[in-house]
């Protein structure tokens, strides 16, 4: 009788054992489980807070700045230029020798070359009018001259011609000088190039037609035809 009654107590008791063991297991693993998810809440918290949170960063490194000491010139010395003044011998100038000649005034008359006097020609044949006007030939270059119905050149300066195989020029005008007929005095005015049978006679305006020997600037000497006009 008192075996089937501890009997009966341990088995009682190993049931209440396993009831209460059976309890307790899942409040254990709700435990754990529980502990888990505030753990992982916590855990994500504090990822949060880092991510909000600016990166912290390391301490920066400044290069202290080097203050550069202002470059001290030290004053020129100038030393000065002595100039040494080269020394002038004054110029001696002695005296002129011999007396100075000045010829007295009014020791005699004034000689004046005489003027050349114009060379007095005898017109050949009669004196008429054969030619047309002549004055107003350009000092430059070729005039008309109309003789006899004749067209001939008239040259005031530079005129040339042909002689034997070579060019001759006659000299200037002025170097013929002046001709008297009676009591006309001539000068001469052009030259033209008219033959000899056609250099006689008056212009409409005066002047005389002469046919004579002419030097030229080659030292020749040629027969030529000259008008000369009286003084205007």
């Amino acid at each position: 009788m008192t075996n089937k009654m501890a009997l009966t107590v341990f088995t009682a008791g190993l049931f209440i054992a396993s009831v209460l063991f059976a309890a307790c297991v899942p409040s254990a693993a709700q435990e754990r489980f529980a502990i888990s998810t505030e753990f992982s809440a916590q855990q994500q918290q504090q990822d949060k807070n880092k991510t909000n949170q600016a990166p912290r960063t390391g301490p920066v490194r400044v290069t202290p700045r080097i203050t550069t000491q202002p470059h001290v010139v030290a004053p020129r010395q100038t030393i000065p230029r002595t100039i040494t003044q080269p020394k002038v011998t004054p110029r001696v100038v002695g005296p002129r020798v011999g007396p100075k000649l000045v010829a007295p005034s009014g020791t005699g008359p004034k000689v004046v070359s005489p003027a050349i006097k114009p060379r007095v020609i005898t017109p050949r044949g009669t004196r008429t009018i054969t030619a047309a006007r002549l004055r107003g030939v350009p000092a430059r270059g070729a005039g008309p001259a109309v003789i006899r119905g004749h067209n001939y050149s008239a040259w005031r300066n530079g005129y040339r011609v042909r002689h034997g195989n070579r060019w001759r020029t006659f000299v200037a005008l002025s170097a013929l000088g002046a001709i008297a007929i009676g009591a006309i005095e001539y000068y001469p005015y052009a030259y033209i190039s008219a033959p000899e049978p056609y250099c006689e006679g008056l212009t409409e305006d005066g002047c005389e037609l002469m046919w004579q020997e002419v030097e030229t600037l080659e030292g020749d000497v040629i027969n030529q035809c000259v008008a000369y006009c009286p003084w205007q």
